[in-house]
């Protein structure tokens, strides 16, 4: 996939390496110009902590942001402006959210979006794929009306029950692999490494391939695939621990219909319709 001006999406910092990494190094050798704007600085709110953790929260946030300066530094792309959101309020600043994205595509003139899949992998990540079927049905300034304008990258999911790392729980036949280079490899773990503030949570990542395709059609109406998602897999625990994001799918799917409706968006776009693998 050869692009010009990209904007990736991230909604937390070490999004860009789980899901794109190879394949931001891929487009910057075929001399694209990357973007990427962080949608949270990754650390769930303040409150969400144990109390015995809430006192060095603001060196959380810092030590999260500088470890993603020197990612970004070593994959070339260029980061815009820091954000104060906290991890799992992608939803609930929808609004705010998709104003910030499209103010960067005209800023940059942004001619391609990539965004994390509609997987169930995280409610961040599944309403920044809904921002990104918004975008696609309204459009943006510089974006090149030939071909897909935006782009989804599968990062993990849950479907069947278990760990689905770098591949889409259903597809259409539009998909593209990328098969990672024993150098690509290196350099993924390299990245992966640096964020060491979420060591603990970053095991279930691969580093052989990568996948995305153009932006499928979705009904938002209903959760990416049957049975659990990924973060609702522990939401049994009967008290709110800070690892667990307490979110129901279908909050995050009555989310992103509300914000399509508000901007007029309708349906995708995008013409593949998924189907079970």
């Amino acid at each position: 996939m050869v692009a010009q001006r990209i904007l990736v999406l991230a909604p937390h910092p070490d999004d860009e390496v789980v899901a794109y990494g190879a394949a931001i190094g891929r487009a910057r050798a075929e001399g694209s110009e990357v973007f990427v704007v962080f949608l949270t600085h990754g650390c769930p709110e303040r409150s969400a902590l144990w109390p015995w953790q809430r006192k060095g929260y603001a060196a959380r946030v810092v030590r999260r942001q500088r470890e993603a300066e020197e990612v970004a530094r070593l994959l070339g792309v260029t980061l815009l402006a820091e954000t104060q959101r906290p991890a799992r309020r992608v939803r609930h600043e929808g609004e705010a959210v998709l104003r910030e994205v499209r103010a960067a595509l005209d800023a940059h003139a942004i001619t391609h979006l990539w965004v994390p899949a509609y997987e169930g992998g995280n409610a961040d990540h599944d309403m920044a794929n809904g921002i990104g079927s918004v975008m696609d049905a309204i459009g943006w300034s510089s974006a090149d009306s030939q071909g897909p304008r935006v782009w989804e990258f599968a990062a993990y999911n849950w479907a069947g029950g278990r760990v689905g790392a770098q591949t889409f729980p259903e597809i259409n036949g539009t998909e593209t692999t990328l098969t990672l280079t024993p150098e690509e490899q290196a350099l993924k773990k390299r990245l992966l490494a640096l964020y060491a503030s979420e060591r603990d949570n970053l095991g279930y990542v691969g580093t052989t391939r990568e996948c995305f395709r153009p932006l499928a059609r979705y009904d938002y109406t209903r959760p990416p695939h049957p049975g659990t998602v990924w973060y609702a897999r522990f939401q049994w625990v009967p008290f709110r621990h800070p690892r667990l994001d307490f979110t129901r799918p279908t909050e995050v799917s009555a989310a992103i219909e509300d914000l399509g409706r508000r901007w007029g968006a309708g349906a995708p776009t995008s013409t593949a319709d998924v189907r079970g693998a």
